[in-house]
C-alpha cells in the first residue's frame, strides 16, 4: 500500500519522450489496469484504442494541433498514444473515461514509465477526419474523445514534485 500511496504522490506529466517504443509487455500491464477503471454502474462505455503507428500518431498530434491552432507537437513525439472514447448513451461516460485516463497514467507511472493527458480528443473526434478515424476502427459517432494517454520512455530528467496548495482539503466535522 505504500508503494502505491508513493506513486500516487510522485507521478507527474511527461513532456519529452525517448523514440524507442515501449515493450509489449508495459504495454499491456497499463491497459489492464484501464480496463479495471470504476465505472458508472460496471458499464464499461470507455473503449481505449492504442496507437503505435508513427504516421497516425503524427496524423492525431496535427489535428489536436489543429484545434489548439498551434503547429507544435501536442504529443511531444510520444511513440505510443492510446486513445480513450466513451460511449455518450451512459450518463456517466465522461467520469468513466476520467477513470480510465487516471488508472493509465498512474498504471504507466508505477512501472517506470512516462505519460501525459493531452485533451481535446473531444473536438479532434468531432471533425471529418475524426469521424473517419471512427468509423475506420469500427467505432460509431456515439463515442466520444476523453484524452489522449501518451506513454514512452522518459528523455531526460523525472519533474520533481510540487508542493500542494493551502485550502487544497476542507474537513468538516
Amino acid at each position: 500500500m505504500k508503494e502505491t500511496l508513493q506513486d500516487l504522490k510522485t507521478r507527474r506529466s511527461i513532456r519529452s519522450y525517448r523514440t524507442e517504443q515501449i515493450s509489449e509487455e508495459e504495454l499491456k500491464q497499463v491497459l489492464e489496469a484501464g480496463t479495471y477503471a470504476p465505472t458508472g454502474m460496471n458499464m464499461q462505455s470507455p473503449v481505449m484504442v492504442v496507437i503505435q503507428d508513427k504516421a497516425l500518431i503524427e496524423k492525431l498530434s496535427r489535428m489536436n494541433a489543429d484545434v489548439m491552432g498551434t503547429d507544435t507537437d501536442p504529443f511531444y513525439g510520444a511513440p505510443t498514444v492510446i486513445v480513450v472514447l466513451a460511449h455518450t448513451s451512459r450518463p456517466t461516460y465522461r467520469e468513466d473515461g476520467s477513470l480510465v485516463m487516471g488508472n493509465l497514467l498512474n498504471a504507466a507511472h508505477a512501472i517506470g514509465l512516462g505519460s501525459c493527458w493531452i485533451h481535446r480528443a473531444k473536438e479532434v473526434f468531432k471533425t471529418r477526419e475524426g469521424q473517419e478515424l471512427l468509423e475506420e476502427w469500427g467505432l460509431n459517432d456515439q463515442y466520444e474523445g476523453i484524452g489522449h494517454c501518451l506513454l514512452g520512455y522518459i528523455d531526460g530528467e523525472y519533474p520533481e514534485t510540487k508542493p500542494r496548495k493551502e485550502g487544497y482539503i476542507l474537513w468538516i466535522k
